[in-house]
């Protein structure tokens, strides 16, 4: 079986949490360390990326499956990868039980085939096992206009139905907050307040948040918080509502002071982590941890939802209120604004938004409230 081994901090060049393959015979399996480390010095940092360990952990999946099936991976042609898609498919993933969501599989067979186009690229094959194909699109500019643009389309790709996300109610928001601990409630109305995902919550340190007793609601509505651990290691700047700095102050000085207390009492060579959010140990919030604790209140609250659908929900009412403001500001461009703010490479990627507020208009006015702080939950 192929195997991963993560880097530990050294001075060897090879950033801290560097994904290294190994074959059935604990060899390094080259092409794939060479292909990552690429990937990791283009990064520049000392810890490997997030991409970087993603694309390391596809890798693994794809060599582990070529040894089960006796297949050397240069002699892998398209009927090869097909059949690994396909597997993926008919069978639950052996870590969760659940069959694999259609982009996972897409993500996986994405990667295999970047790797071989580089492997190609560099010589080490004489085929390309998989096609691309032309595709006409419509898709979004900058400025905001509609146009077709040519793209290319990777034919082992699964065809997945449009699934349009929509924003949670006032009232399962309600229901939801009802139900979660007060560290992922704290996460929850970050994700919903400033729209950040699982890895930047994680991240954020107790130094960001800015102090908010000298601000006013009125003329401060809206505070900056620069991120510098983002998705694909992009900095941004997030602007959560000042309701939600006074919670998170709030949270700092009560719920996290006191599992700090707790965790000293147990161990005296305890140090607290610089980070926002902590486990009941005392130790940084973990996304995995994160996911199962919204998970569960997900499922007490009765609904079918992730983390994700409150930074969906912060995207549709953001832009909501930014269409609003439009009508008497032309110069503003809303759907922009809302890529910056998400963080998002594309535009294209914010534009589904636009037809998920048309269908959800009713919704986002509630939801809205929820957003700027009528309706934000505090334990007062």
């Amino acid at each position: 079986m192929a195997s991963i081994i993560r880097a530990l901090a050294s001075d060897s060049g090879i950033p801290t949490g560097f994904p290294i393959l190994f074959d059935a015979d604990m060899v390094i399996i080259e092409p794939a360390f060479v292909w990552l480390m690429e990937h990791a010095e283009l990064s520049g940092c000392a810890q490997a990326s997030e991409t970087v360990r993603t694309y390391g952990e596809h890798l693994h999946d794809w060599f582990d499956s070529l040894e089960q099936s006796g297949i050397e991976w240069r002699e892998a042609d398209e009927r090869v990868i097909a059949a690994y898609r396909n597997r993926m498919l008919e069978n639950p993933s052996t870590h969760t039980g659940r069959p694999y969501a259609r982009t996972t599989i897409n993500a996986r067979v994405s990667t295999v085939c970047r790797f071989y186009g580089w492997a190609l690229d560099r010589g080490l094959i004489d085929h390309c096992p998989f096609r691309l194909t032309e595709k006409m699109t419509l898709m979004l500019d900058g400025s905001y206009r509609p146009g077709l643009q040519r793209r290319q389309v990777n034919e082992l790709n699964v065809s997945r139905p449009e699934k349009l996300p929509r924003p949670l109610r006032a009232d399962e928001l309600a229901r939801l907050f009802a139900d979660l601990r007060p560290t992922a409630r704290l996460a929850a109305q970050w994700a919903l307040g400033a729209g950040l995902r699982r890895k930047e919550l994680c991240a954020l340190a107790v130094e960001q948040i800015p102090d908010s007793w000298p601000l006013d609601l009125d003329s401060d509505p809206l505070v900056g918080v620069p991120l510098y651990i983002t998705k694909g290691d992009r900095p941004r700047t997030v602007y959560p509502p000042l309701r939600l700095l006074d919670y998170t102050h709030w949270y700092i000085g009560e719920q996290r002071a006191r599992i700090v207390r707790r965790a000293r009492r147990s161990d005296q060579r305890y140090r607290a982590s610089p980070n926002l959010l902590l486990n009941e140990h005392g130790r940084a919030m973990t996304r995995k941890l994160l996911t199962a604790q919204l998970s569960e209140a997900f499922a007490a609250a009765g609904l079918h939802g992730t983390l994700h659908w409150l930074r969906h929900t912060f995207a549709m009412a953001m832009l909501a209120r930014l269409q609003l403001q439009a009508r008497t500001n032309p110069d503003l461009n809303p759907l922009k604004v809302v890529q910056v703010l998400l963080g998002h490479a594309s535009i294209t990627t914010t534009a589904i938004y636009l037809r998920c507020v048309e269908l959800h208009e009713r919704d986002l006015s509630e939801s809205l409230a929820y957003l700027y702080g009528e309706l934000i939950p505090t334990d007062d």
